[in-house]
């Protein structure tokens, strides 16, 4: 790709200058510009703060001459740094050549892109490329007024990092690519990365991610949604943090999806299917609309494709005042005249009023081609803590999905289950009791999540280690207890079920 820019925004570095970004990179590593050499200089504070765009700390730990300091406020905090300071550390000539650093008056140089340290996965050091004073994406308040303006790394997209099945597969695309942070994780468990944009600037900046990153080149093409995809293309691993802002027109390219209400979300989950490899996988984050009259859970099992097995994760939800002052600040209308904010407040409260919408879904979305003929489609509501990176918890979640699916109470009571790693047991009831009122089974790790159980539930689950099949330990429990094993074997396999479906207990075969 040549350069790109965008009405306004500062011209790029050159994407066809490999050998440029590869000096660059090992200059970058040279100096320790790398998350863990960026907390060592700054320490946690100042290192927090500027994952939330506050620079000031980083500014007053930075007033040193060192190389990393240097990088640091060029890159980073995008001060003018002498040209003589520059050239110690950096192939400066190369570098103004190729657009990755600007003249700033007689005897200084800036940067043109934001430059930010990532750590990958496996301890990667990775460099993540941005406009500058938008490294830190989603509703940060970066108050840039760019249509085609491309933000860095935020929150959703750490989030669907952290959620995606990272097997190795033969085809991997990342859907509205952006900063390029998500092609470049396919990158390292895929042999071919295909990356679309609608924004030709994000194309471009997800080349200069990848190149200064030492990943392979992604395929790099440019449109809205699957239209860049062919008809009989097919993919492993279909990825997306699409603009998925709920909002009143489409004002900012990265953020607002240009379709009505949720139909950006929609679309993009249903016409999925078609591009999935049999058993591959399509996650993405999206919003969507609490409408008046209409079960949340049923819209998001309307947009399931054929064909398809779906866990659909509702984390979080804003009533329309809340969502609208989150994105209208996230744009820096906040900022502006008062009169103007409130005229805009007024338009995405009279959008939701149209559509009775009366409050925002935020969540995760997965899908998984099958060839079942009754499709598993799981919708719920999860607002608590979780453990990153979710990936395993995902693909576990749906390998469970195909063992109840083909296991009737008869296979279960002869299935071998164990007990999942750091479950812990906890009994509830008054002090001194001589039994609780309840016993809760919990996860300490992935979704985390709690279960009631009873107590034939509790001595079945403690016992579970693969050895004996659930009917025999239903068996000793039965005679333990003095009830009837047949009776137990009646009523037990729905709990049975429940702990396997919630990842509590795992098959042993």
């Amino acid at each position: 790709m040549g350069d790109v820019s965008h009405t306004s925004l500062s011209p790029l570095p050159s994407s066809d200058r490999a050998d440029v970004a590869a000096r660059l990179r090992d200059a970058l590593l040279g100096a320790s510009f790398t998350a863990d050499g960026l907390l060592d200089l700054l320490g946690a504070p100042a290192y927090a703060a500027l994952a939330r765009s506050e620079t000031v700390p980083a500014l007053r730990a930075t007033r040193g001459d060192t190389p990393l300091e240097t990088l640091v406020r060029l890159f980073l905090l995008q001060q003018p740094v002498p040209h003589a300071r520059v050239a110690d550390v950096l192939p400066v000539q190369d570098c103004l050549e190729s657009g990755w650093l600007t003249r700033a008056g007689a005897d200084e140089v800036a940067a043109t892109v934001d430059i930010r340290p990532y750590g990958g996965p496996g301890g990667e050091d990775w460099f993540i490329v941005s406009d500058l004073g938008c490294a830190v994406g989603g509703a940060g308040g970066i108050g840039s007024r760019e249509e085609g303006v491309v933000l860095g790394v935020g929150g959703a997209s750490t989030t669907l990092a952290g959620i995606t099945v990272r097997t190795p597969v033969s085809a991997a695309l990342d859907l509205g690519t952006g900063s390029g942070i998500q092609a470049l994780h396919a990158a390292q468990h895929a042999t071919r990365v295909t990356a679309t944009d609608l924004n030709p600037r994000a194309l471009h900046i997800t080349a200069l991610t990848l190149a200064l990153s030492g990943a392979p080149a992604a395929d790099l093409r440019e449109g809205s949604l699957f239209e860049p995809i062919a008809d009989d293309e097919t993919y492993d691993l279909i990825v997306s943090n699409p603009p998925f802002v709920i909002s009143p027109g489409a004002r900012l390219t990265y953020r607002d999806g240009g379709m009505g209400g949720d139909d950006l979300c929609r679309t993009l989950v249903q016409q999925a299917g078609d591009r999935l490899s049999d058993g591959g996988y399509a996650q993405f984050l999206a919003n969507w609309q609490h409408v008046e009259g209409e079960e949340w859970q049923d819209r998001l099992r309307s947009w399931v494709p054929r064909g398809c097995d779906a866990w659909i994760v509702q984390r979080e939800v804003q009533d329309v005042t809340q969502y609208a002052e989150l994105w209208l600040r996230d744009a820096g209308d906040h900022r502006d005249d008062p009169a103007e904010y409130q005229a805009r407040y007024d338009a995405w409260l009279d959008e939701f009023e149209a559509r009775k919408v009366k409050a925002v879904g935020f969540g995760w979305i997965t899908l998984r081609r099958t060839a079942a003929a009754e499709p598993s489609i799981t919708v719920e509501e999860w607002p608590h803590s979780i453990e990153q990176p979710l990936g395993e918890t995902v693909r576990a979640h749906f390998d469970r999905v195909d063992y109840l699916r083909a296991s009737d109470d008869a296979a279960l009571l002869d299935g071998h289950f164990r007990l999942v790693a750091e479950v812990v047991q906890e009994q509830v009831g008054l002090p001194g009791a001589e039994d609780p009122e309840h016993v809760v089974l919990r996860q300490h790790r992935g979704m985390r999540r709690a279960t009631k159980v009873d107590t034939v539930g509790a001595g079945f689950a403690g016992v579970c280690d693969g050895t004996l099949s659930a009917g025999r330990i239903l068996d000793a429990i039965a005679q333990l207890v003095g009830e009837d094993p047949v009776l137990l074997r009646d009523r037990t396999p729905a709990q049975i079920r429940l702990l396997v479906e919630q990842g509590f207990l795992e098959p042993a075969e």
